[in-house]
């Protein structure tokens, strides 16, 4: 299949080592292969088998929480402090992360926003 991809690249007028687009791969299968993978790997419900992988799935996840959290203070003109933006970088659990968005949506003050929950 690796041959497959850097022939087609080369026809195509890209290097051979340049990336494989979802297209070429698309490309390369049977309908009713990829037809199965899209299935079965959907990354709402696709459990992932390395620790690499759920590790950075979560790590991205807190990530954007936190940056959600930032985003609507600062789309509500809400000033926050570097030492508050560090708290919530540096925090690791969802379910605070969750609680800390939601009070962003209503607070008058980045330091209100760990009121009761922090």
């Amino acid at each position: 299949m690796i041959a497959h991809f850097r022939s087609y690249a080369q026809h195509r007028g890209r290097p051979a080592w340049s990336p494989c687009p979802k297209d070429m791969v698309r490309a390369a299968l049977p309908r009713e292969v990829w037809d199965h993978l899209e299935e079965h790997l959907k990354s709402e419900t696709y459990e992932y088998l390395s620790d690499w992988a759920r590790e950075n799935i979560a790590k991205g996840k807190v990530e954007g929480q936190a940056e959600a959290i930032l985003t609507v203070l600062s789309a509500r003109g809400i000033e926050v402090s570097e030492g508050i933006s560090e708290k919530i970088r540096k925090c690791h659990d969802l379910d605070r992360l969750a609680a800390w968005l939601r009070a962003a949506a209503t607070v008058d003050s980045s330091d209100a926003l760990f009121g009761d929950i922090s």
